[in-house]
Parts: C-alpha cells; structure tokens; sequence
C-alpha cells in the first residue's frame, strides 16, 4: 500500500472521532431511564450523512408506505410488542415482551423502506425508535429472519438491496482501510468495554461458574484467558513451538503463547493494534521472543509448527477463504496443527447472503462476512491439504461476553463521549452489541473453536 493510501486509511479510521471542542451535538452525560444512549437532539450531516435525514422524496415515500406494510404485517406475528404513538399496539407479546417503541414511524418506515435492514439501525442511530430490552428486541428478529418477509419477495432481494461496495472489498489494496475503520477507532474506545485482556472475541467461561446468563465482569479476563488457552493447547504450542497468529489483536495470546515459551509471528493490519500489543509484549518481557508485523496475512513467508488464528476469518471476506487456508497451508510445517475460532452462521443463510452489504458491513466490518462449518469444511478439502479434525461450538459463551461488554460499554458513558464519540455513535456501537448478542442467543449465529492438520494427506 503506498504513503497515500494509508494516510487516507489512518483517516477513514479515525473519521467518527470527534473533539470535544469540535462536537456538534452535546455528549450525553445521562442515559435514558431504559439504559439506551439519549437520542441525539441534532446530528452532524457531515459525520453522518445517511442517518441526520430520513430518504425523501415520492420515491422514497411509496417504498416507506410498503416497508411499512411489511414490517407491520411481520410483527403481528411475533413475540414482542410494538408501541405506535397514535397508541396502535402489535405484535403477540405479553407483559414481560421486549417492547420497540415507535417515535417517527414515518422516518423508520422510509429507512427501512430504502435500505432494509440498513435501515432499521440507522433508524435507531436517529432515535426513530426506541426499546427497553434492545437485545430482545433483535432477538425476536433474528429468530424470524428467515420469514419476514414473504418468500416470493425474498427472491427480489438481489435486484433490490445494495451491493458491496468495490473499494469495501477484501483485495489486497482494499484490507487495510477495511481493517483501519474498525480497529483504530481508539484504543482507549476498546479498552472503555473489554477486560484487562484486551480480547475482543468471545470467551470460554468455566461450567462450574453457574448459568451463563448471570455470570459476571470479574469471570471475564479468566475466561478469555481460557479460550486462548485452549486454542493454544489443541494447536501443541509449547516450548520452542514457531507460532504463527493470524490477527494480533492487543497482543493477549502472543503473550501466553511466549510464557509457555514458543516463537510468535503475530500479523495484524491495524497500526493501533500493532502499537499497543507491542508495548504489552515488551512490558512483559517476552520482546525477543515476539514479533507483531504490520503485515497482509497473504504476505507471510516462513514455515511454523503451529497456526491460531482467533475471529479473524470473519474478515477475510467469502472469496478469499481459499487463500486464507492455502496461506496457512502454505507455511504450516509437517506434523503442524492449526487451530481456529470463527463466527459461524447457517450454511442456507451463508449462501444466500453473501453478496449482501449489511448494516454492520456500512458501519461496524465493512469487507466482513461469516462462513459456515460446511463452507469451511469445503473450501480446505478443496483447496488445501488440510482436514477439520476437532471442533466446539460455544455460542452461549459469545453472548454472555457480549452481554458483559454491552452493560461495560453503558456503564462508560461519559469516558466514552470524552474520547470524542457523539451519542450516534453510542447507539450505533450499543446497536452493534446488541445485534450480535442476539445472533447468539436465538441460535442464529455460534462460534467455534476448530482444529484442522493434515493427518490424512500423510497416510
């Protein structure tokens, strides 16, 4: 990548920054009674072009009358409850439903009706509606996602719905920007919601700590710790193990990996990332024995005894998984073993999604996609010498970190909006959160811990 384009990467970055002094809009120094950021009183056009207006326009208002049709036909099905302000009441919910409640159902229809699911988080970036249990709410919609909206609309969907950007693809040219716009948002953003780790991906909570649903902030760091663990101790790293890790993160794993006295390669394209990991590594004395290149996982030479690679498939992007696995292929040594933890979905929905541009490819992962066990599978037996040997899923776990994220990410509210980031922003990232856990908990989404060698090509 040249000079240019990653300066201009750097600044997509850090363009939802904002300094206090240049905010537009007053930070909110309360929450709502229900615990969701405020709803921004005014919201810079500037920084969000496509969330500060609702569409407009006759095209626009026919396709917000439809979107609303739709939409309201889906939720007298389902088990919520939707509060209109005219006092309309739908949806099969009883007392203890999670309950949407509507502040500019005009503005939400015209959201949804010009850019579906796009439009149902912009919509709650704008505040054009509101919910007591966010997590539920996305709840009921993950689990009906597959009928609501009616089948022969659902073959339209192609011809309707928007398109992966080109530049958003994960080429070469394009990853690093790709990367840069989530990952060096801040450092200090991330580290308002993680544990002392600094993972971000989910963790594997002890049985013996009780049900999942109450488990609490201080079992978190132990349980990432765990999962690392874990992976560590199905890929054999031990004592003079040449390790590779595809994705650095803030540096957590290098660091038990080279306490247990293996060489690490980390690769990472976020500069943020690279520099704090760095500085973790070489605070804990293990600089000699890691390093943390600014690197394209494509591009890593060498040969090692062990790969790990922990949620970073998600965004390598669904044509390029065969050179994710012919990479690691490639410089996996004889007798090496590799071990995985991916966000899997469902292999029908895999398929028919994966050329959609999502809400939380606009906002959150642009270039990201998720595969499935079956996709994973097929691609290295079709193009590696690599076999699934092992795996684990381990959703609850994923949304019980998420639920423990999401209460630390609200509970830093006011060091969060000091860090430069408008209420929009808050509710985007609380929409984030609340839209995977809810993945998770309906069963939509799982993650999973895979190994894969090469047993059977040496037979």
């Amino acid at each position: 990548m040249t000079d240019d384009n990653q300066a201009t990467a750097s600044a997509e970055g850090k363009a939802q920054r904002r300094t206090l002094e240049d905010a537009p809009t007053p930070y909110p120094s309360a929450w709502t009674a229900t615990g969701v950021p405020a709803s921004p009183a005014t919201i810079d056009p500037d920084l969000w072009p496509e969330v500060a207006q609702p569409p407009s326009g006759a095209k626009a208002a026919v396709a917000g009358k439809a979107a609303g049709l739709l939409f309201k036909g889906a939720v007298k099905r389902l088990p919520l409850r939707v509060d209109y302000p005219n006092g309309t009441v739908l949806g099969t919910g009883g007392p203890d439903a999670p309950v949407m409640t509507m502040v500019r159902p005009e503005a939400f229809e015209a959201r949804i009706g010009d850019n579906g699911l796009i439009g149902l988080g912009e919509s709650f970036m704008a505040g054009d509606w509101e919910a007591s249990d966010l997590a539920g709410v996305l709840e009921v919609f993950a689990a009906s996602v597959d009928t609501l909206i009616p089948t022969p609309l659902q073959k339209l969907r192609a011809l309707y719905l928007p398109r992966t950007p080109r530049q958003e693809r994960n080429a070469e040219q394009n990853t690093r920007s790709n990367i840069s716009r989530h990952y060096d948002l801040s450092n200090e953003l991330f580290s308002s919601f993680l544990d002392s780790t600094m993972s971000y991906s989910s963790a594997l909570f002890p049985l013996t700590s009780g049900p999942l649903a109450s488990v609490g902030w201080e079992a978190l760091a132990e349980a990432q710790q765990a999962k690392i663990d874990r992976l560590l101790d199905k890929a054999g790293v031990g004592a003079g193990t040449r390790l590779l890790e595809i994705g650095t993160g803030w540096g957590e794993l290098a660091l038990r990996a080279a306490a247990r006295g293996a060489t690490v390669y980390s690769v990472t394209l976020s500069s943020e990332q690279q520099a704090l990991a760095q500085e973790r590594i070489a605070a804990a004395g293990y600089a000699d024995k890691v390093t943390v290149a600014l690197q394209d996982y494509r591009a890593v030479e060498g040969e090692y005894d062990a790969v790990v690679s922990v949620e970073m498939i998600e965004a390598v992007g669904y044509e390029y998984w065969p050179i994710y696995f012919q990479t690691i292929d490639r410089v996996l040594a004889p007798g090496g073993k590799v071990a995985i933890q991916a966000i899997t979905m469902p292999h029908g929905r895999m398929l028919a999604t994966r050329n959609a541009y999502t809400w939380v490819h606009k906002y959150i992962f642009p270039g990201g996609f998720l595969p499935s066990v079956r996709a994973i599978e097929g691609v290295t037996q079709q193009h590696t010498t690599l076999r699934v040997r092992e795996r684990m899923g381990m959703g609850d776990h994923y949304a019980a970190t998420l639920r423990l994220w999401e209460e630390r990410f609200l509970s830093r509210s006011q060091e969060v909006a000091e860090l430069g980031f408008d209420s929009v922003f808050q509710r985007m990232w609380l929409f984030y959160l609340c839209y995977s856990r809810a993945g998770f908990q309906s069963g939509y989404l799982d993650v999973q811990q895979v190994v894969l060698d090469r047993r059977e090509a040496q037979l």
